[in-house]
């Protein structure tokens, strides 16, 4: 069972350890613990994808040489569906080895043994790059609605009645699809990203399926939504 989502210290930076070394990931999760980071671990690549179905993360370390799927297969997939950011650390420290990781997707890459503070310094430098996800935020507003992530409350507002806003009730999947792309509002999320971040299965279908069910609740006119647009060939896009 994967553990709950990691997020009581919403203003922290979330890093997931992907390492098939236990030591190494002790090492890792003691250290950037103290350097005020929560962090969570996996011991493989299959064990991170479980992971990630449930919580959010702003960066990942990953080791390549691992049993099963490696770190580098591991890179490949996720780049399919997300471009949250990726260290790669290997014992293999040769030129061509880290161009080989940078062309599987990786943000950056560290041989083994490291310093845990140039790992420290990397890490800083690809979380600058890349917009951190808004964890802080405990409702999100577009055009007279208004979603709280904590109450699961979907609400609209007009300007003839402030004291009865319209409450609109939301399936447990469409709650989700709505605080995933609240908290990267602006942002385009492919469907595989939304799936992911929704624990759905099926194929892109599935999350079509779920965004048309929520567009009928938002929208005033699905043909043309207002909110929640379609990317072509990208994905989906919450808009104020």
């Amino acid at each position: 069972m994967p553990p709950s989502p990691l997020f009581s210290d919403a203003h922290k930076p979330h890093i997931l350890v992907v390492d098939d070394d236990d030591r190494i990931r002790s090492l890792l999760s003691r250290y950037l613990r103290d350097q005020g980071y929560v962090v969570a671990t996996a011991a493989s690549a299959e064990d991170a994808d479980q992971i990630l179905k449930f919580c959010l993360f702003d960066a990942l370390i990953v080791d390549i040489m691992m049993p099963g799927r490696s770190g580098l297969e591991f890179t490949r997939d996720l780049r399919e569906c997300s471009d949250i950011p990726v260290l790669l650390l290997t014992a293999l420290g040769e030129t061509a080895d880290r161009i080989t990781g940078l062309e599987h997707g990786a943000d950056d890459y560290l041989a083994k043994p490291f310093d845990p503070k140039e790992l420290l310094l990397r890490l800083k430098s690809i979380l600058k790059r890349h917009q951190p996800i808004d964890r802080q935020i405990s409702e999100i507003s577009f055009g007279d609605w208004v979603y709280d992530f904590d109450r699961l409350t979907l609400t609209k507002r007009s300007d003839n009645d402030h004291e009865n806003p319209q409450i609109v009730y939301l399936t447990s999947v469409e709650g989700k699809l709505l605080e995933a792309m609240g908290r990267q509002m602006g942002k385009i999320l492919s469907r595989e990203e939304l799936a992911r971040l929704c624990g759905l299965e099926g194929n892109d279908r599935t999350v079509d399926v779920q965004i048309t069910r929520l567009r009928k609740k938002i929208e005033d006119d699905r043909s043309y939504p207002r909110y929640i647009q379609t990317v072509r060939g990208q994905g989906y896009v919450l808009k104020v």
